[in-house]
């Protein structure tokens, strides 16, 4: 399925939902290796969105659902989170709002999302928390693969990519972009960029690259972005806690234009 295809579908598949479960859907985007630029022939789409429910639905006393999830298959992996969760997790820090509203592939989208929501992000981002969040992912994604002769190449992305973000963070203190060469070329030392670019272009034309023979250089960066970031990152202040208020206002507001 072309991407030219998926902008078609994917609107027609949010209607559905709509009508299905009585929400309304504020904001969709791609989240996955699409977005950040550096999807294989076969990769599937990873749609998230946002939603809300009626003013009811958040008064009763039973305990509620917060996240609508469908079964995954080769082409579709789509999820949303209602608008009460994400506000709560945005509040402590969580990066989520921030990754599905820096995706360069936006599959919908409405004035609440663009004029009430989106402009507050700015004021909840926490670089700390944001620091730990991707070089936990660098980590988890890492394991024992640095000790073996050959990894997958895809995993070099999926370490690459967070730990720039980490460096993007120190740098600028703000939201990372999605785009990965935007990373690669910002972040990563100019004699590292053309290995790099080489693996993001054999991914990009290959539907399943497989094993790669280690790359010292890259191994070497990883092992000494590790050292450093952890040394930097426990350096950091203490962040302030957020306010609630413009929260709780943005929230009440948006219930009341569902109701509208």
């Amino acid at each position: 399925m072309t991407e030219q295809q998926t902008s078609i579908l994917v609107p027609e598949k949010l209607r559905e939902i709509e009508q299905t479960e009585g929400v309304r859907v504020l904001y969709a985007a791609e989240s996955g290796s699409r977005a950040w630029d550096f999807a294989s022939p076969d990769s599937d789409f990873d749609v998230r969105f946002l939603y809300v429910r009626p003013r009811e639905y958040y008064l009763r006393l039973d305990k509620t659902r917060d996240v609508l999830e469908y079964p995954i298959d080769d082409t579709w992996d789509v999820s949303g989170w209602d608008l009460n969760k994400a506000l709560r997790l945005l509040h402590g820090g969580n990066l989520t709002l921030f990754e599905w509203a820096g995706s360069p592939i936006v599959y919908h989208t409405t004035s609440l999302w663009e004029e009430k929501i989106r402009p507050l992000l700015p004021d909840y981002f926490q670089p700390k928390t944001g620091l730990w969040h991707y070089c936990s992912m660098a980590k988890n994604n890492c394991r024992s693969y640095l000790e073996r002769e050959t990894i997958k190449a895809k995993r070099y992305f999926y370490i690459l990519r967070p730990l720039l973000a980490c460096r993007w963070i120190l740098e600028r203190r703000s939201p990372v972009p999605m785009r990965f060469s935007e990373l690669v070329e910002s972040q990563l030392p100019p004699e590292l960029r053309p290995v790099v670019e080489e693996l993001v272009r054999r991914k990009r034309e290959t539907p399943e690259l497989g094993e790669i023979p280690n790359i010292p250089a890259l191994d070497a960066y990883i092992r000494a972005e590790f050292e450093e970031l952890h040394r930097r990152i426990e350096a950091e202040p203490e962040q302030p806690a957020k306010p609630w208020e413009p929260l709780n206002r943005m929230f009440l507001q948006t219930l009341e234009a569902f109701e509208a």
